[in-house]
């Protein structure tokens, strides 16, 4: 199996899985943290992404479907607000690690698979087609990239909803602020 789909398979695992287990603040660095490792990992094994044709298609679809299952992934966390603090927080347990684990153990049979069990069924599906297997490892490490957009993405919108949802209503604190001091002016005539 190549060495650029396994090393960012289990980098990426690793630094999602370091962010988002048990109960976490859902602080910018944590949302940024997973692409700063993907920033420095994916530069040494995107082999050239393909800029027309059936490669390109393939990337694309990469793209896709790695958005898609990011954002399935966070159906598996709970994202709230701490009631002390006020803060965004998210608990994932043992089925969103599973849904981690799962993704990329795919990705791995695949490529483990493209190596080993259907070879030359891909190889005659890659020359037919003209998609080169640089234009098929970009497309799994897209997906991989993806992946982590789809889960942010949705993260963040999650975090920025559960604040609308716990904010008070317009006028709410200015009308109880009023009749605190309209119950106290009372009190003390």
């Amino acid at each position: 199996m190549p060495a650029s789909v396994w090393i960012p398979s289990v980098v990426f695992i690793v630094i999602v899985l370091w962010s988002d287990l048990g109960r976490r603040k859902l602080t910018i660095l944590r949302l940024v943290r997973p692409f700063l490792g993907a920033a420095i990992v994916v530069p040494f094994f995107i082999k050239g992404a393909s800029g027309s044709g059936t490669g390109l298609g393939i990337e694309a679809a990469g793209v896709v479907a790695g958005l898609a299952v990011g954002a399935c992934t966070t159906m598996f966390m709970r994202v709230g607000r701490d009631p002390q603090t006020g803060r965004a927080v998210s608990v994932a347990g043992f089925g969103y690690a599973t849904a981690w684990v799962v993704i990329t153990l795919a990705r791995l049979a695949f490529a483990y698979g493209a190596n080993h069990w259907f070879t030359d069924q891909l190889g005659a599906w890659l020359v037919a087609s003209d998609v080169s297997v640089g234009a098929l490892t970009d497309s799994i490490i897209f997906f991989s990239i993806a992946v982590l957009l789809g889960r942010t993405g949705l993260l963040a919108a999650r975090a920025h909803a559960s604040a609308a949802a716990t904010a008070p209503a317009p006028g709410t604190v200015g009308a109880e602020t009023s009749a605190a001091s309209s119950s106290a002016a009372t009190e003390r005539s």
